[in-house]
């Protein structure tokens, strides 16, 4: 296979062109091609009156490459490439006991097809609803303010991510990243993930899919229970021996030696139970903010100048990061362009805010959190588990502010960077479906988190010209980026109690959809490799 890099194409240009532009690279003719498929597309909109499209593209030639690349030389932009191919593990388990994964978010559901195509027949035990039960219990706390602290936008089948962008980059570096958007691509998503620099489902779309991953599990002889509440671990001599859950007011022992703990990062409840049983953790650096929000057409006017609302390109994001001067890092987290501003809510008396988009990316605004790390030592206590009480004490001052009914506290911009309480909205209408109560964020976070975003938000404003626009709405609180723990696990993937196996987001290990994907397909990957 050879790999053709670096081929720019105008807008308007058909991507039928490609085969052509390749033999003309190749010194070949079209008719020597075999197969042609885009490795990457990218967008350079670097220079505004100039934006255009950066094609990869593998080629698999009918005569000899070897000669073709002999007569050509190979370079960084014409090269030899070996597509790996994803190998399910052999199984060394000796156990009769079937494995059981706790939570059915990125990290869960790749952890259990990986174990339910090893023949495992994983039982799954998810504490939220199905997808469709869930999307109806998140659209009533959204409409009616009700909401139901076990299945909402952080719990339930698909996890926290169901209800966001469904955004698919991540900076790790693992070969198995490739593997996860195959996998999801074979299961519905759009096949254009598999070669998108910015690939994303959209919340929409991504319900189908793991709707789709589940049933396959259940045809492998997999089980998923969802309403199962996880309440204990059964533990003998340092070992794993069953788990405790609860499900329509009963209670249930099942029987295993093998817990693939994949239950996310707000379920603060079971790592504050796995805590009590002895469970080694470490507290660990998080993030908090508030989600900033612009018009769709303005952000796509700033990065795309007069191409913006070119069909070709869809809504446009961006990605930032400074430092302030005498201050810590600021960066934008999780850009839902043409999306929406949502109440993430998990417990009662907390306003919690993230993204959504769908797929088409349509809405009238674009958002992204704005973030600033915090540190171990700033949280208020010296336990494992007090980042979880720094992030409800900012939730509950967010409640509180927002008015005591989940609406979420805002405040515009040009307000915040003078240091007064907004009254009223600007020409941004804020997209939050519970609703917003102007005032002062600086009464709901840290001090020195709204020090730091006052000259973020300037820096960033040089590298997105309007980015301070004053009628841009800030709304609050984002504290669910990540966990603020970790559960600490060995080289086997293990805990100090054998046999749990801590995965994904809500063990500290991941950031996002395909780094949670990625530590469950590597847990369940050590669970094969377990030969108890």
């Amino acid at each position: 296979m050879i790999r053709i890099n670096q081929i720019k194409k105008s807008l308007d240009s058909p991507e039928t062109e490609l085969l052509s532009d390749c033999a003309k690279r190749l010194g070949v003719k079209p008719d020597d091609i075999r197969s042609l498929k885009i490795f990457r597309k990218s967008v350079d909109s670097r220079k505004k009156d100039n934006v255009f499209f950066v094609y990869s593209v593998d080629v698999e030639l009918k005569d000899s490459e070897d000669a073709v690349l002999s007569a050509i030389g190979e370079s960084a932009d014409i090269l030899r490439v070996e597509i790996p191919k994803y190998v399910l593990p052999e199984n060394k388990r000796v156990s009769s006991f079937r494995p059981v994964v706790v939570g059915f978010g990125p990290a869960g559901f790749f952890a259990g097809l990986t174990l339910a195509r090893s023949g495992l027949r994983p039982l799954i035990l998810e504490r939220g609803a199905d997808v469709d039960t869930r999307t109806k219990d998140v659209d009533r706390f959204w409409k009616m303010r009700e909401l139901n602290e076990e299945s909402n936008v952080q719990f339930g089948e698909g996890g926290a991510g169901t209800f966001s962008d469904g955004k698919l980059n991540t900076g790790i570096k693992d070969p198995f990243c490739r593997h996860v958007l195959e996998e999801f691509a074979a299961h519905g998503a759009p096949e254009e993930i598999l070669y998108s620099a910015k690939p994303h489902i959209g919340t929409d779309k991504l319900k189908a899919v793991v709707k789709s991953i589940r049933e396959e599990i259940i045809s492998l002889g997999g089980e998923v229970i969802f309403n199962a509440k996880m309440t204990d671990v059964i533990v003998f001599n340092g070992v794993v021996q069953g788990v405790t859950y609860e499900k329509s007011g009963s209670t249930f022992d099942f029987e295993t030696d093998t817990l693939v703990l994949c239950v996310g990062h707000s379920a603060r409840d079971t790592v504050r139970m796995l805590y009590s049983r002895g469970i080694n953790m470490m507290r660990k650096p998080f993030s908090v903010g508030a989600r900033i929000e612009h018009p769709r057409e303005f952000i796509d006017k700033a990065q795309y100048g007069k191409f913006a609302g070119h069909p070709a390109l869809g809504a446009a994001d961006y990605k930032m990061a400074c430092h302030p001067p005498h201050g810590r890092g600021a960066y934008t987290f999780c850009m839902c362009p043409g999306g929406t501003v949502v109440a993430a809510a998990s417990e009662k008396g907390g306003v919690v805010v993230n993204g959504m988009s769908e797929y088409n990316r349509d809405a009238q605004n674009s958002n992204s959190a704005l973030l600033v790390g915090i540190e171990p030592e700033e949280f208020p206590g010296d336990s494992p588990l007090s980042g979880f009480d720094l992030q409800r004490q900012i939730e509950q001052k967010a409640f509180a502010l927002g008015g005591g009914d989940y609406s979420a506290p805002c405040q515009l911009v040009g307000d915040f960077l003078s240091d007064r309480p907004s009254t009223k909205l600007g020409s941004v209408k804020a997209s939050c479906p519970t609703g917003v109560t102007p005032t002062d964020l600086r009464k709901v976070l840290p001090k020195k988190v709204t020090d730091t975003l006052s000259g973020a938000l300037l820096q960033m404003n040089e590298k997105l010209h309007g980015f301070t626009l004053a009628d841009a709405v800030l709304t609050g609180a984002e504290t669910r980026s990540s966990s603020p723990v970790r559960i600490l696990r060995d080289d086997l993937y293990q805990t100090n109690v054998r046999g749990l196996f801590p995965a994904g987001e809500g063990a500290g290990y991941a950031g996002g959809i395909v780094s949670a994907a990625v530590d469950g397909i590597r847990c369940a990957h050590a669970v094969l490799e377990d030969e108890r």
